[in-house]
C-alpha cells in the first residue's frame, strides 16, 4: 500500500499525500507556466498599449497582425496544456481593451488631422473671393496701364513715320498709296464716308482731294469747270462737296447784308474777298468779314463818273468796266431783228447773231459767257439758253423754261452742273441741274407788299447774294 503515495501537508490546495507523484510534477508545471505568462502577458499589455510593436525589439507592426500573432499565442498554449481558463479570459480581455485603446488612440489621431484639413479647407475656400476680387482690381490695372501704353506707342508711331503708315496691320494699310488711291478711285461719297470712320490713318487719307476731285465734278458748285478747272484750289475739296450736298438739298440760311432807301437795279460783282455793287450812278467795293454772309458796314471805295444808274459793269485785270445800257447789245427783238448779237469790238463790226424764232419783245436781259464758243442768256421769254457757236448760231443746244412765266432778269453758273435765276416777282431766286429740265429748288426772298424782281445774283461755293429793289440778301449754304 506504501505505492499509492503520501497525502500532502494539511492547508495546501495541493494534491494530499495518498497523490501519486504525478500530481506534484503537475503542479510544478503549472506554476512555471504561470510565471511565464505573466511575463508574457506584460509584453504584451505593453505592446498593446505602445501601439509600436511586440518583444523587446519594439519594431512598427500593423495592429491586425498583432492581434492575429496574440491569438495565435494564445491557442498554442491552450494546446500545450497551460494556463486556466479565467486567464485567458482575462488576457483576452486586456489585449481587447488595449487594442481598442491604440484604436481609439488611431481614430483620435486621424480626426484631428480631418478637422484641421476641413478648417483649412474653408479658410481656403473663405479667401479665393477676396483674392479674385484683388486679382481683378490687379488685372484692371494693368490693362488700363497698357491701353495707355499702346495709345503712347500708336501716337509715337505715327508722328516718328513720315507717311503716318503703320508697320504692321491688315494687309490694306501695306499696300503702296498709288494702288490704295486706285481702289479708292471707284467708291463713292458715302462709302469714302464710312471708310473714313475706320481709323485716323485712312480718315486723313481719305482726304486727299486726289479721290473727292471725281465726285466734286459730278456735283453742284463744287468750284469745278466743266473742262475740269479748278476754281477754289485754296479749299479742300471733300468740304466743297460737302456744302454741295445742302446746295443740291436747298438746305441754307437767309439772311440781309444791306438795305437802302429808294428802289434801285443795282448790278454787282464779286472778287476774292470784295463784293462791288452798283447803286444808282455809284459803285461801291465792300469787304466780306471772315464768315463769308456779312460785309463791313464801311465801304473800301465808291467809284463814280456816271450821270444815269449803273446797269451792268465789269471787273478785269483790276479794272471796273461800267456801262448805262447792256454793252453786248440786244433789242426788244422787234421785226426780224434778232435780240442777241455779237459786236467784233476790235472792227466795230456785227459778227453774227443768235437764233431765229424768237416772239415778239423776247429781250435779253443778262448774258453769261462760259467760254469763247459757249454763253448762256435769259430775257423776258422766261428761258434760259445756252448757246454753243461751234454747233449752230441759229439754235440752242440746251433751254430751261421758268415755271411760273416770270421774266428772268439775271443768271449765274458755276461753269459746270449749277444754274441760278433770278425772276422779276416776289424776288425768287431758282437753282437748277443743267442736266435735269426741272428745277431743284425755289427760295422766295420779298413779300407782296415788297416785290421785287432779282436784277443780280452771284454765288461762291458756299453763299449766293441777290440784289433786289431795297437790299441785298444771303443765302449761307455752309451753315444753314
Amino acid at each position: 500500500m506504501g505505492s499509492q503515495g503520501r497525502l500532502g501537508p494539511p492547508g495546501n490546495d495541493g494534491p494530499g499525500e495518498g497523490d501519486s507523484g504525478e500530481a506534484r510534477k503537475l503542479q510544478e508545471g503549472r506554476v512555471a507556466r504561470g510565471k511565464r505568462r505573466k511575463g508574457k502577458g506584460k509584453g504584451k499589455a505593453g505592446a498593446g498599449q505602445g501601439g509600436r510593436g511586440s518583444g523587446a525589439e519594439g519594431k512598427p507592426e500593423p495592429r491586425k497582425a498583432k492581434e492575429a500573432a496574440g491569438l495565435g499565442a494564445e491557442a498554442r498554449e491552450e494546446e500545450e496544456g497551460g494556463g486556466s481558463v479565467e486567464e485567458g479570459a482575462r488576457r483576452i480581455v486586456r489585449g481587447d481593451e488595449g487594442g481598442a485603446e491604440a484604436g481609439k488612440e488611431a481614430k483620435g489621431r486621424d480626426y484631428r488631422k480631418e478637422e484641421w484639413r476641413v478648417r483649412t479647407g474653408r479658410r481656403e475656400n473663405a479667401r479665393p473671393g477676396r483674392a479674385q476680387g484683388r486679382g481683378l482690381q490687379a488685372w484692371g490695372r494693368i490693362a488700363a496701364a497698357g491701353a495707355a501704353m499702346a495709345a503712347e506707342a500708336e501716337e509715337a508711331a505715327a508722328a516718328a513715320e513720315p507717311a503716318d503708315r503703320r508697320a504692321a496691320g491688315p494687309a490694306l494699310w501695306r499696300l503702296p498709296e498709288e494702288l490704295l488711291l486706285l481702289i479708292c478711285s471707284y467708291l463713292d461719297m458715302r462709302a469714302l464716308g464710312r471708310l473714313a470712320q475706320v481709323c485716323r490713318w485712312l480718315r486723313r487719307f481719305t482726304s486727299c482731294d486726289l479721290l473727292w476731285r471725281r465726285i466734286a465734278r459730278a456735283s453742284l458748285n463744287s468750284g469745278f469747270t466743266r473742262l475740269g478747272t479748278d476754281l477754289m484750289a485754296n479749299v479742300s475739296v471733300k468740304e466743297r462737296v460737302k456744302v454741295s450736298q445742302n446746295w443740291r438739298l436747298g438746305r441754307c440760311r437767309e439772311g440781309i447784308l444791306l438795305k437802302w432807301r429808294c428802289s434801285q437795279m443795282p448790278w454787282m460783282q464779286l472778287e476774292g474777298d470784295s463784293l462791288y455793287i452798283s447803286q444808282a450812278n455809284f459803285i461801291l467795293a465792300y469787304q466780306f468779314r471772315p464768315d463769308g454772309a456779312s460785309l463791313n458796314r464801311r465801304p473800301l471805295g465808291v467809284f463814280a463818273g456816271h450821270d444815269e444808274d449803273v446797269c451792268h459793269f465789269v471787273l478785269a485785270n483790276s479794272h471796273i468796266v461800267s456801262a448805262g445800257g447792256s454793252f453786248v447789245t440786244g433789242t426788244a427783238c422787234c421785226g426780224h431783228f434778232s435780240p442777241l448779237r455779237i459786236w467784233d469790238l476790235n472792227s466795230g463790226q456785227l459778227t453774227t447773231h443768235l437764233g431765229s424764232d424768237f416772239p415778239a419783245g423776247a429781250g435779253v436781259l443778262d448774258v453769261m459767257y462760259e467760254s469763247p464758243s459757249t454763253l448762256l442768256s435769259c430775257g423776258y421769254d422766261t428761258y434760259v439758253r445756252y448757246w454753243d457757236l461751234r454747233a449752230s448760231v441759229r439754235k440752242c443746244v440746251m433751254e430751261w423754261e421758268e415755271p411760273h412765266d416770270s421774266t428772268l432778269y439775271c443768271l449765274q453758273t458755276d461753269g459746270n452742273h449749277l444754274l441760278a435765276t433770278g425772276s422779276s416777282y416776289y424776288g425768287v431766286v431758282r437753282l437748277w441741274d443743267r442736266r435735269q429740265r426741272a428745277c431743284l429748288h425755289a427760295f422766295p426772298l420779298t413779300s407782296t407788299p415788297l416785290s421785287s424782281p432779282v436784277y443780280c445774283l452771284r454765288f461762291t461755293t458756299k453763299h449766293l447774294y441777290a440784289a433786289l429793289s431795297y437790299n441785298l440778301h444771303v443765302l449761307d449754304f455752309q451753315n444753314p
